[in-house]
C-alpha cells in the first residue's frame, strides 16, 4: 500500500504568511497617486505608514483601526488562527489602544476539508477571547489559497497615541519580541525547521 503524505498548509499556498504581501514599494507606487481625504478627525492615516489608523470621535475618544490577513505561516490549523489573530491585535497595542471588536476575513478552497476552516477559526476565536476582543461578523470567500485574519477595532486617547515616527538620536529602541520568525516560518515551508525552532517561534507568534 502507498503511504498517503499528510497535508500541510504551508505547502498549500506559494507564499507563508508575511511573505504573501505586497511589497511597501508596490503600495507606495499606487497609493501615491490617490487622491488625499482631508478630514481634520484623521489622526493617523495610510499616508503614515503606521501599524493601524486613528480618528477622533470625542474630545478624549478615539477610534484605532487595522485589517490584517495572511497564508498559512504553520501548518497546524488551530495554531495558524491564533498567529492570525495575535497578528491582528499587535496592530492595536502598537498604536497604544485596547481592542474591543474584530471581523473576521476568510479566504478558503471550496472544496477543502470544513475541519481545518473549524480549527483556524477556533484558534483565532481563542486569541480575541484572551485579549477581551469581541467576535462580531467578518467574510469570507472562496479562494484556492486559504487566508486568514481579522479586522479590529479598538479604543484610544487621542493625546496618548503611538507612532512609528518622532524617534530621536540617542533614544533606546525596545524590541517586545525576539526577530526571526519570518525565517523560521520559511524553514517550515520548506520543511527544514527543527522543533524546537518551530515551538519557540509559535510560542512568540502567538504571544
Amino acid at each position: 500500500m502507498t503511504e498517503t503524505k499528510p497535508f500541510r498548509l504551508t505547502e498549500s499556498v506559494k507564499a507563508a504568511g508575511c511573505a504573501s504581501k505586497l511589497s511597501p514599494a508596490a503600495l507606495d507606487k499606487v497609493l501615491g497617486k490617490l487622491a488625499r481625504q482631508h478630514d481634520p478627525k484623521v489622526l493617523v492615516g495610510f499616508d503614515h505608514a503606521d501599524d493601524a489608523g486613528v480618528y477622533q470621535i470625542a474630545p478624549d475618544q478615539a477610534l484605532v483601526q487595522t485589517v490584517d490577513f495572511f497564508t498559512p505561516i504553520v501548518d497546524d490549523p488551530y495554531t495558524f488562527g491564533q498567529i492570525a489573530a495575535t497578528n491582528s491585535l499587535s496592530d492595536i497595542y502598537a498604536m497604544g489602544g485596547k481592542p474591543l471588536t474584530s471581523l473576521a476575513l476568510v479566504c478558503f478552497p471550496e472544496k477543502a476539508d470544513l475541519e481545518i476552516l473549524e480549527r483556524i477559526l477556533a484558534g483565532g476565536l481563542s486569541k480575541m477571547v484572551e485579549a477581551g476582543c469581541t467576535v462580531i461578523g467578518g467574510h469570507s470567500i472562496r479562494d484556492e489559497e486559504t487566508k486568514f485574519g481579522y479586522a479590529v477595532t479598538g479604543t484610544i486617547h487621542p493625546r496618548k497615541v503611538l507612532t512609528n515616527g518622532g524617534a530621536k538620536p540617542g533614544e533606546a529602541l525596545f524590541l517586545t519580541k525576539p526577530l526571526g520568525t519570518g525565517v523560521i516560518s520559511t524553514a517550515i515551508k520548506k520543511g527544514k525547521a527543527e522543533q524546537s525552532w518551530i515551538a519557540a517561534a509559535i510560542q512568540s507568534m502567538t504571544r
